[in-house]
């Protein structure tokens, strides 16, 4: 058995000794640039925050350690057991919201419709806009004097609460859709043919065919929506700032009004670590429960 790198692409050619040559990986060295993006701007700024959980400091000077009292003031905080709670509402029905209508429109723009192309390009649009451009815009719309409904919605708890759900679905499903529309894609055409043969129709062809085939494609979306549920912010300072009163505080604000209202970055870091931990936890949970990680190619034998 023998084995060949190409130059050119960096993958692996393994000869067995049937003489078959199978393609291998690609090489690691190509993982590199991404390797380091993660850790400069994501891994070293997660350890800074850790450690700045264990000190006092008001953003000046040198930070002083305290050991773990910012842990203990943020586990006797009763604003915290509210805004857990918030947060995780706010992401069980932003995953529902997203994953509903992401999943139905990816199916049909995988289809051979009449302008599916122009169609998905323009479902693409939001995705495109910063979070702060579409929470303004939207923050004017549900002005109660000025805006297209002359009701006070952003001044009642469920009226709050709703939408910033919607206003967050709007501009990340279309990523989700599009993530379902390649699913939908590769799933085979011979399955759909021999279900119409049997008599099948469109809907019992959706739910025994569609649906089990995605679902790989649903956990990765599932994933992702979490993660961004858990740190949505933009959105919530424009929209509500917290309110009406702290009903929509959720962790993230929590973490922005005691780092830079009230300048107690030690106690700010704990809470963001802690959202850290929340969310690696819940994104565990999810792949576990799912089968994700020993996961197979759902078109295995065609």
């Amino acid at each position: 058995m023998s084995t060949t790198v190409n130059p050119k692409t960096g993958t692996t050619r393994t000869t067995g000794r049937t003489g078959r040559t199978q393609a291998g990986r690609p090489h690691a060295a190509w993982a590199l640039p991404a390797v380091v993006f993660f850790v400069f701007f994501a891994g070293v700024p997660m350890v800074l925050a850790f450690y700045l959980s264990f000190t006092s400091w008001d953003g000046l000077g040198d930070p002083q350690p305290v050991g773990f009292d910012n842990w203990q003031r943020l586990l006797d905080d009763p604003r915290l057991t509210q805004s857990l709670w918030l947060t995780v509402l706010l992401t069980a029905t932003s995953w529902l919201f997203q994953t509903v209508v992401a999943l139905l429109l990816g199916v049909w723009a995988a289809g051979p419709q009449r302008n599916r192309a122009i169609l998905s390009a323009i479902y693409f649009v939001p995705l495109l806009l910063s979070s702060t451009a579409i929470a303004i815009l939207f923050y004017a719309l549900l002005d109660p004097n000025f805006g297209i409904i002359q009701e006070d919605i952003l001044g009642s708890s469920n009226g709050a609460f709703l939408a910033i759900v919607f206003v967050g679905g709007w501009q990340f499903m279309p990523l989700h859709t599009l993530i379902y529309q390649g699913g939908a894609r590769q799933i085979p055409a011979v399955l759909y043919q021999a279900a119409a043969i049997d008599g099948a129709g469109r809907y019992r062809q959706f739910f025994s065919i569609t649906l089990p085939q995605l679902r790989h494609t649903i956990t990765t979306s599932s994933v992702m929506i979490v993660v961004g549920s858990l740190t949505y912010f933009e959105t919530v300072l424009i929209l509500t700032k917290g309110g009406p009163g702290t009903d929509t505080a959720i962790l993230p604000y929590l973490m922005y009004e005691a780092g830079f209202k009230n300048y107690d970055f030690g106690y700010a870091s704990a809470i963001a670590s802690f959202l850290v931990l929340v969310a690696t936890g819940l994104s565990l949970l999810l792949v576990r429960l799912t089968g994700f990680g020993t996961m197979r190619s759902t078109r295995e034998g065609m």
